[in-house]
């Protein structure tokens, strides 16, 4: 599967991209890998959007490097205000790619919302799928984005 950058996902899909933002960016979300065994493991998250990228720093030691070493598959979704889902729900899913270039990685640290330790690795989200998904009155109402069209 096809996996792109938020600047697609922006361009194609300008409100689901803005209510993405909305809901991850600078806050934890959980974001899910497979271990080198196969089975699924989550880890709470900061994901920064900006500079037409979603980025993510990571503790060089950390079970979710383990994985992305053996599958860079990936899904996050942002934490939820409420059990109703009154704040709405957002879910990425995608591959991510080590970033080592140092001025990207300079551009990622000046949208932070907090000063990554040198040693974190980078990493950008590329984007398979988003899902956007707003209740109103108790039903759900989504907004689906594939990078395939």
């Amino acid at each position: 599967m096809t996996a792109l950058s938020w600047e697609k996902l922006d361009h194609e899909a300008p409100e689901v991209a803005a209510f993405g933002k909305s809901r991850i960016d600078g806050k934890v979300s959980y974001l899910a890998t497979v271990r080198g065994d196969g089975f699924p493991r989550i880890h709470p998250v900061t994901a920064i959007v900006g500079e037409s990228r979603c980025f993510m720093f990571a503790e060089p030691g950390s079970s979710k490097v383990k994985d992305f070493r053996s599958n860079d598959h990936f899904c996050l979704h942002c934490g939820m205000s409420d059990s109703s889902g009154s704040s709405g729900e957002f879910q990425i899913t995608g591959e991510v790619i080590q970033i080592e270039d140092d001025q990207i990685r300079a551009e990622a640290e000046s949208i932070c919302s907090y000063r990554p330790a040198g040693r974190y690795l980078l990493y950008e989200l590329k984007i398979s799928e988003a899902i956007a998904t707003a209740y109103r009155g108790g039903r759900p109402n989504r907004k689906r984005w594939t990078a395939s069209g």
